[in-house]
């Protein structure tokens, strides 16, 4: 339950409707996450084929404050999986109305509400696991876990930031810091260790997996994870962010104002956001603030931190106002990386960004900061080619960037060759993504309209007006 999963399953539910009249979506969530909901929506609650269901969110979790419904709320992401796990208690409520349904086709849910699976199969319903996850993620992990990678004693490690070849794939090497402790250490235990290992198991016992990806990003990764696959089959229905409806004429906001004049004085901008969920410390903070400042690069820099105070640069937005700009609200992300001033972005490779920043042709300055955020940076870095990696000091994810490497690698992805050519190569993506989602002949579309006849294919073909969806 956090704005990077609710967004792309709202897109999913859109592509749905797009993609067939008849079809009718129920979308379950709390009280707390259905205004965001209804107004991402509002566009299309105009057709009687959509409906919202709020349940009701469970109270007196234990060091979660009162009123919290989302992860990015939470004033920690330490409290991570016990809220994840009291998602559960909904399960009573969501099977309940169920059962006051029309004929439910299928189920797509996050793959973290693993007991919607258990709820799928107690009512016969095909369940299908929404993933956050590119293919290529999901095709490193997978081969990491089918060859011990990190658990043969002929592969013991030095470092964690040993770099070791990925055996299906031996021109890409992974380091042990950029994976989950579940591929990389057997000992693993605990309450983290057990949600993962319910996700996952959820997952394989699910009919299939909806990737927000498009099969042209990452066709090797694709074919590899068909081919070899004994588990469900992944789907990739996206890019889901280009099916957004187009936004109404509303008053810009001050930042756009600020892009606006950027444009007018012809200077490139670079964006810089780390999404919702990473815990930046106060002196990395500061160093990035120092970092992007001595580059001299004009910058929008989207954070939720009073970055002044934090770092006790009091008079910093003041000094920094003429070529960069801090904003805490929350912004539409694909505005501004459409505006024609945004050249880079600085990101800490969330799927749903990086993939934003792609569809936008927007190269990207990699600073992946946890979960499979790495392997994104890697796809986007090595793979792709379409961006430039962050270093820390010490070669671990976790690791600590100098204002120096920041303001070198600025300068790089947005005035040097590696930048240039990463800009070059973004924009060819960028075209094929476009390509992906057309009706009738994109890749994506044609895999959706797959997905549905082989989940519906046991339905009597005169009777389509009862496919639905619930997610």
């Amino acid at each position: 339950m956090s704005k990077g999963h609710i967004i792309p399953l709202l897109q999913f539910a859109r592509l749905l409707l797009r993609h067939h009249r008849l079809i009718s979506v129920t979308i379950f969530t709390t009280p707390k996450n259905q205004p965001f909901i209804s107004n991402f929506l509002s566009n299309d609650l105009t057709s009687s084929s959509i409906n919202i269901i709020s349940l009701p969110f469970p109270e007196n979790i234990t060091g979660i404050p009162p009123g919290i419904e989302s992860t990015d709320k939470l004033p920690s992401m330490s409290l991570y999986v016990p809220f994840t796990r009291a998602t559960k208690s909904l399960q009573p409520f969501f099977e309940e109305t169920l059962k006051n349904l029309p004929q439910v086709s299928f189920i797509v849910s996050d793959g973290f509400l693993w007991w919607t699976s258990e709820s799928a199969a107690k009512f016969k319903i095909p369940r299908l696991t929404f993933s956050g996850m590119n293919i290529y993620s999901s095709a490193l992990c997978s081969s990491v876990s089918i060859h011990n990678l990190f658990f043969k004693p002929e592969n013991i490690i030095k470092s964690d930031t040993e770099p070791v070849t990925v055996p299906d794939f031996p021109w890409i090497m992974v380091k042990k810091c950029e994976l989950d402790p579940v591929f990389t250490d057997p000992s693993q235990s605990g309450p983290a260790f057990e949600l993962i290992m319910d996700y996952i198991v959820s997952t394989n016992t699910s009919r299939g997996v909806v990737v927000n990806s498009f099969y042209e990003l990452e066709s090797t990764f694709v074919d590899y994870e068909l081919r070899g696959n004994d588990g469900p089959k992944p789907w990739c229905v996206g890019p889901l962010c280009l099916v957004d409806a187009p936004k109404p004429e509303n008053a810009k906001p001050a930042w756009i104002h600020w892009l606006d004049r950027k444009l007018e004085e012809g200077r490139s901008v670079l964006y810089v956001a780390f999404g919702t969920q990473a815990e930046i410390s106060n002196e990395q903070l500061k160093e990035i603030a120092l970092g992007l400042e001595d580059s001299k690069v004009n910058y929008l820099w989207i954070t939720r931190s009073d970055v002044e105070q934090i770092i006790g640069e009091v008079r910093l937005e003041n000094r920094v106002k003429e070529h960069g700009l801090i904003v805490k609200d929350w912004v539409d992300q694909w505005e501004i990386l459409s505006h024609e001033s945004v050249k880079g972005s600085l990101s800490h490779c969330g799927w749903n960004s990086a993939q934003e920043s792609i569809c936008a042709g927007i190269p990207l300055l990699a600073w992946p900061m946890m979960a499979e955020q790495p392997l994104n940076a890697k796809l986007v870095v090595e793979e792709l080619k379409i961006g430039v990696r962050i270093e820390t000091t010490n070669g671990n994810v976790k690791g600590f960037v100098t204002r120096e490497e920041l303001s070198r690698k600025v300068k790089e992805l947005m005035e040097g060759e590696m930048g240039n050519l990463a800009r070059k190569n973004v924009k060819e993506y960028a075209e094929m993504a476009k390509k992906a989602l057309v009706q009738g002949t994109g890749s994506s579309w044609n895999n959706l309209d797959s997905l549905l006849e082989e989940l519906c294919k046991s339905e009597e073909p005169n009777d389509v007006n009862k496919l639905s969806s619930d997610e």
